[in-house]
């Protein structure tokens, strides 16, 4: 049986900000997009709560929400979104084949890629029971809610202190729980850590359980439950919200060895631009952006990505 493939000028690997704003402008330049969204339809913005720091919303709008109105404008201008996953890809020459979990077999003359990255939790119940409501992997995106509140900030890493020093700034009191007896961050990092003084690192210990309370439907964090790593004592931290930040993990495995990447799996993007080192293959949102991962900045990157893809298109027809 002949396998039946179908072509496509602009072809959109993930959703989130990224992918929906590449599927907008896309769909406006006359590419007749077609977006897969992947796993988690809408990305990270649809597991958390109150968004405030999103242009367009002066009160504030839950994250799933957002991503439902962005989505909407996509399909106003006739982006063809589906539900599914790409499970295959070929870039080694153009038009590059891909297959998606409905069956079908895509050519496509452009690809964007806009998987994104997934935030790496430290696996306790508790962590997923109050995500969103006082546990957050985002400083800049939630530090806001805790201005003059105590916190805690889990990692040991380049980017826990950054996030510690960030909510520094906004917080009563910062705890950086590190599991080890010394910071793996950058020297520089770590004396900014030393120097500022409502930041405390409480060195050789781990979460063992997130401890809240819940009144009707509203949860709230009130402390962590805090295992010695070198005794086994525990002991409880009063806080109210934790930030997990050991770190994120860029949905980029399908491509690996077909595209560049760095050292930590991000695609490799030309400065200023949306380009890889793949004619016609183009990246947006957090799975080429390691650095400012906010809701935002992918959407601009997705914005690039489309006119990169459409510029592309006219001078290589």
């Amino acid at each position: 049986m002949e396998e039946h493939l179908e072509k496509v000028k602009c072809l959109i690997v993930g959703s989130g900000p990224a992918g929906y704003t590449a599927a907008i402008y896309a769909a406006r330049a006359d590419l007749h997009p077609v977006l897969y969204e992947g796993l988690q339809p809408g990305g990270q913005l649809t597991i958390t709560t109150e968004v405030d720091n999103f242009p367009g919303y002066p009160n504030g709008k839950q994250g799933g929400e957002i991503m439902e109105d962005i989505k909407q404008q996509a399909l106003r201008f006739e982006a063809d979104i589906r539900n599914g996953l790409v499970t295959e890809v070929d870039l080694s020459q153009r038009p590059f084949r891909v297959k998606a979990d409905d069956g079908k077999t895509l050519l496509a003359e452009t690809l964007i890629i806009a998987t994104g990255a997934t935030a790496q939790w430290l696996g306790l119940p508790s962590e997923a029971e109050f995500n969103g409501y006082g546990v957050s992997a985002c400083a800049t995106c939630d530090g806001f809610f805790y201005r003059g509140k105590d916190v805690a900030v889990v990692g040991g890493g380049d980017t826990a202190c950054e996030e510690a020093t960030y909510l520094s700034k906004l917080c009563n009191k910062v705890y950086l729980i590190v599991r080890r007896d010394e910071l793996r961050a950058s020297k520089a990092m770590q004396q900014k850590v030393k120097e500022t003084s409502n930041i405390e690192v409480i060195w050789l210990h781990s979460p063992k359980e997130i401890v809240g309370e819940q009144q009707g439907f509203a949860k709230s964090v009130t402390g962590v439950l805090l295992n010695n790593n070198k005794t086994g004592e525990e002991k409880l931290l009063k806080i109210d919200g934790l930030f997990v930040a050991i770190g994120h993990h860029p949905n980029s495995d399908i491509f690996k060895g077909q595209i560049d990447l760095d050292e930590n799996g991000y695609i490799k993007t030309i400065p200023g631009s949306s380009k890889t080192n793949i004619n016609g293959v183009f990246a947006a949102g957090d799975v080429q952006d390691h650095y400012y991962r906010q809701a935002i900045t992918a959407a601009g990157s997705g914005c690039m990505a489309a006119i990169d893809a459409e510029r592309f298109l006219s001078f290589s027809s």
